[in-house]
């Protein structure tokens, strides 16, 4: 009997192709926020209204650095820069306002005190926003 012996050949054959990938298109993560900067004409206001309810409830008073913003989350803290004489106060928003027209600051007077604003009682100034409350209520009106 006669054995017939197979050989086989192995050709060199590449490897099958890997199946194709979808790539989604992701969104690359947003910019880290940057702080807001305005620049706006600032009032003091004080007398008469101490102990009076502020927006956030707290009692109104003269002698804490606190201010009335319209646009701004109530509790924010902002960075106020006095742009006649750089003198510069944190305050905490804490009450809506003003309500004059041209204005969009009112500060307690003991931060108009040390921005150097009681004696002529309106001035330019420069508003860092530093820290926002999420969730917070804002005051009606963009500052």
């Amino acid at each position: 009997m006669a054995i017939a012996a197979c050989t086989t050949t192995v050709a060199n054959v590449p490897p099958p192709a890997p199946a194709p990938v979808a790539y989604h298109p992701v969104a690359s993560p947003p910019p880290p926020t940057e702080h807001k900067t305005i620049v706006a004409s600032a009032s003091w206001y004080g007398p008469g209204f101490d102990g009076h309810k502020t927006a956030t409830g707290e009692r109104f008073s003269s002698n804490k650095m606190t201010a009335a913003a319209k646009g701004l989350p109530l509790g924010s803290h902002v960075m106020v820069t006095n742009i006649k004489n750089g003198r510069s106060a944190m305050v905490r928003i804490n009450d809506c306002g003003p309500y004059m027209k041209d204005r969009k600051l009112d500060l307690s007077r003991t931060a108009a005190s040390r921005l150097g604003l009681i004696h002529d009682g309106v001035g330019k100034v420069r508003v860092k926003v530093i820290k926002r409350p999420a969730g917070a209520p804002t005051c009606p009106s963009k500052i």
